[in-house]
């Protein structure tokens, strides 16, 4: 899923911004040096993200999910499984990382992992909350994907998160 190049009208990820697409390049100058980078717009807001040409690894931008993808995350929130720190403030570390890394594989264990914990029983608040927010973070991400796998993975996310709102 590696991408070095991307095009107008791609959607990718820009951690920690979220989804937004590429609206073209542009040559801006920096240090008395002219770079190309990729114009990012996010539909939530009117802010554009400049991301270098020549090295978008630096950033953590990728490509967005697509349809193809949805077996394997499917998996992932199914039987997600991590070895989360018990002490909390090395656990909330750990999670605000692996959150903002914007690695959506990583993102669906985590979501699953949370919920497998908190059928067992509730989580405690700051878990709880990232759970929330993880769920909102791969929403946001699948949102105006089409498919029966990518409503299959939205459906898996909203109950997961009624189901976490009852208990």
């Amino acid at each position: 899923m590696k991408q070095t190049a991307f095009q107008t009208g791609d959607r990718v990820v820009l951690p920690p911004y979220g989804v937004g697409r590429i609206r073209g390049t542009c040559q801006r100058s920096v240090a008395g040096e002219t770079h190309a980078y990729y114009q990012v717009e996010f539909s939530t807001t009117t802010s554009l993200a400049y991301v270098p040409v020549s090295a978008p690894q630096t950033t953590g931008i990728r490509t967005a999910l697509a349809a193809v993808d949805m077996p394997v995350l499917l998996h992932a929130l199914q039987t997600g499984s991590l070895n989360l720190p018990h002490q909390w403030s090395a656990r909330h570390r750990y999670v605000s990382d692996l959150m903002s890394s914007g690695n959506a594989h990583d993102l669906a264990v985590l979501i699953g992992e949370l919920h497998a914990r908190n059928q067992r029983r509730p989580l405690p608040d700051l878990d709880r909350q990232a759970f929330r927010r993880s769920i909102r973070l791969l929403q946001q991400e699948l949102d105006g994907l089409g498919g029966a796998q990518v409503a299959e993975v939205m459906n898996w996310l909203t109950a997961a998160a009624v189901e976490h709102a009852v208990s």
